[in-house]
């Protein structure tokens, strides 16, 4: 099985499991849950040693506590401290008009959470310990598959020690992000598109008086600026049209803090607290997704099989939904310890769907909003078809709904 590796890569010990997981994201932490509550041993590998990475997505969606919910996890979850935002709005040049009300949807959680996904996660893996057939390996920087006669039995890497260790299981699931190194090592070549736009994440001190219960996008002057609240902190994503970020750099870093109070003035002098660029990360947007999510004994879910772009922030939502379909399609057959390709395409086929419409939804609101913000020539406004379908009570709780569930949310089997 382990032919066609260099001997020089002296593997000092070999584990064997049903299912190993690549990857410690919202996908990954959410499938390997699942699956140990139904008793699959299962294995995940995480590069880092910890969960805490600045500027990951701190957006927990209905559905996602929905599907906790069903577990009897969602109350324990909302005891960690977290912020609730119940609107989305748009600012454009002080004209407030509200763009979604979850807060109207019929639900157990009409709002979004907002909690650092580091807690988040920290939480799912907690849960998950409790579990016999549940194994977590930080600092497991996977390098290649094991394969044998073309079907992937699992992979190798290296630990936090230095050392190559292997994981044989039965299913590889690369849930490891957009920079999948799964994807790349089984060869899958994704679908790529290109947003009209990036976005600088930055991060502020809150303060108790600042805004509160709305997720708020301030638009004018060809910028468009997102709060998301953390809590003690703002996290902040400074939008751009794509490529643009080395001409804001050198216009400086006064001229940055200028542009946040402009668009924010509340902000204040709160704005000064950024002082180096290396205090910012440019996320350079992308959207895509694989044509074919499987192999013989491996699957991709989340960003790995698909990019979704920050708009709406529903990449989470989506890449959580991947898991609880994989883990209602593959649970009995990892059980019974076979897994073959109908099964693992039958997981694609119940999320293509969803994700194609939803990168479709992404992409309007991207050339028809975002682009429309970004054009310093003209001053902003929504479209006018946009402007009478929010006032339609038929029609204006559309944004909200693919916001909070997506097309369609699946539930946990038991």
């Amino acid at each position: 099985m382990t032919a066609g590796f260099p001997e020089t890569e002296t593997v000092v010990d070999t584990h064997t499991t049903t299912c190993c997981i690549v990857g410690g994201g919202p996908a990954g932490m959410v499938l390997a849950l699942l699956l140990a509550r139904r008793g699959v041993p299962v294995t995940l590998l995480e590069a880092h040693h910890d969960f805490d990475r600045d500027f990951r997505g701190d957006t927990i969606h209905p559905s996602t506590l929905e599907a906790l919910d069903q577990i009897g996890l969602a109350d324990r979850l909302l005891q960690i401290p977290h912020g609730r935002a119940e609107i989305a709005e748009i600012n454009a040049a002080g004209q407030v008009t509200v763009i979604g009300r979850f807060n109207r949807l019929a639900t157990k959680f009409p709002y979004i959470m907002l909690m650092p996904q580091a807690k988040f996660l920290d939480f799912l893996a907690a849960e998950a310990s409790q579990y016999p057939s549940f194994r977590l390996v930080n600092g497991a920087t996977v390098q290649r598959l094991v394969q044998e006669n073309g079907t992937t039995r699992g992979v190798r890497y290296r630990g936090a020690d230095g050392a190559w260790h292997e994981v044989q299981a039965t299913l590889t699931v690369g849930a490891d992000g957009r920079f999948s190194k799964i994807r790349s090592l089984c060869g899958a070549t994704p679908i790529k598109s290109a947003p009209p736009m990036d976005v600088l994440w930055f991060r502020l001190p809150r303060q108790p008086e600042d805004p509160a219960d709305r997720i708020t996008f301030y638009v004018g002057s060809g910028r468009m600026v997102i709060l998301l609240d953390r809590g003690d902190q703002w996290q902040g994503g400074y939008v751009i049209l794509k490529g643009k970020y080395q001409e804001i750099k050198s216009a400086g870093i006064d001229a940055f803090h200028a542009d946040l109070r402009r668009q924010i003035p509340w902000l204040g002098d709160r704005v000064n607290g950024i002082d180096d660029w290396k205090q910012m990360a440019v996320l350079s947007v992308e959207s895509s997704r694989v044509p074919t999510w499987h192999q013989p004994g491996l699957l991709l879910i989340g960003d790995a099989a698909h990019v979704m772009s920050p708009v709406a922030g529903v990449g989470i939502n989506a890449a959580i939904q991947d898991a609880i379909e994989t883990a209602n399609q593959l649970a009995k057959p990892l059980l019974a310890g076979t897994i073959t390709d109908q099964q693992l395409a039958k997981v694609q086929q119940r999320r293509e769907f969803s994700v194609k419409v939803t990168q479709r939804f992404q992409g309007i609101i991207q050339n028809r909003l975002v682009k429309a913000a970004l054009d310093p020539d003209k001053p902003f406004q929504l479209p006018l078809i946009a402007r009478v379908l929010l006032k339609l009570p038929i029609f204006r709780d559309l944004p909200a709904r693919m916001i909070a569930f997506g097309v369609g949310r699946s539930r946990v089997q038991r």
